[in-house]
C-alpha cells in the first residue's frame, strides 16, 4: 500500500516537472498623444493608440475588453476600441487606431483631468486580466475668444485708469 502511494506521488511530481512552464504573453499599449487640451467645454477629444504583441509571444493574445478611470465629470466613450480594434493579435502584430474619445461637458471646470485606460484579455477569448495600461491627461482651458475678451478688457481698464490719473494730475496742477 505504501509503495503504491509513493509510486503515485512520484508519478505526479514527475508529471508536474515535465509540464512546460506557463508563459504569460503580453501586449504593449501606447497612447500616441497622451496629453491633449480642449479649448471649449462641450468639446470632444480623440485619443489614438498603438497596441503591439511582442514577437517573443508564443501564441495569439486576445483583446477581450477594457477598463478605464477618468477624474472629474468628463465622460469616456470606449466604443472605438470595442468596435475597431482587433479581437486578437499574433506575435509581432500591431494595430494603430482611435482607442477612445473623451467628452467634456459644457459645465466643466478649467483644469487638468487624469485618466487611465486598460486593455483586458489573455490567452483565450474569455480571459479578462489587465494586459496593458496607459495613462492620459485631458486639459480643459478657456477658449481663445474668452482670453482675447479678457485681455481687451484689461487693456481698456488700464487705459481708463491712466486717463483718470492724468485728468486728476491736470486738475491738481491747475489748482496750484
Amino acid at each position: 500500500m505504501k509503495k503504491s502511494i509513493l509510486a503515485i506521488a512520484l508519478a505526479l511530481v514527475t508529471a508536474a516537472l515535465s509540464m512546460p512552464a506557463a508563459y504569460a504573453d503580453t501586449i504593449n499599449l501606447t497612447i500616441n498623444d497622451p496629453s491633449q487640451s480642449v479649448g471649449t467645454a462641450g468639446g470632444t477629444l480623440y485619443y489614438d493608440a498603438t497596441v503591439t504583441a511582442p514577437s517573443t509571444n508564443s501564441a495569439l493574445v486576445y483583446l477581450n475588453g477594457d477598463s478605464y478611470s477618468l477624474a472629474g465629470a468628463l465622460m469616456l466613450d470606449d466604443s472605438p476600441f470595442l468596435l475597431n480594434f482587433p479581437l486578437d493579435l499574433a506575435p509581432g502584430q500591431s494595430y494603430t487606431g482611435n482607442l477612445f474619445a473623451v467628452m467634456v461637458p459644457a459645465d466643466s471646470s478649467i483644469g487638468l483631468y487624469d485618466g487611465s485606460f486598460q486593455i483586458l484579455g489573455g490567452s483565450t477569448d474569455s480571459d479578462d486580466p489587465v494586459l496593458s495600461s496607459a495613462n492620459f491627461i485631458t486639459a480643459v482651458s478657456p477658449e481663445p475668444a474668452s482670453l482675447f475678451l479678457f485681455g481687451t478688457g484689461l487693456i481698456g481698464a488700464f487705459a481708463l485708469y491712466r486717463r483718470m490719473r492724468l485728468s486728476d494730475a491736470g486738475t491738481l496742477s491747475e489748482d496750484i
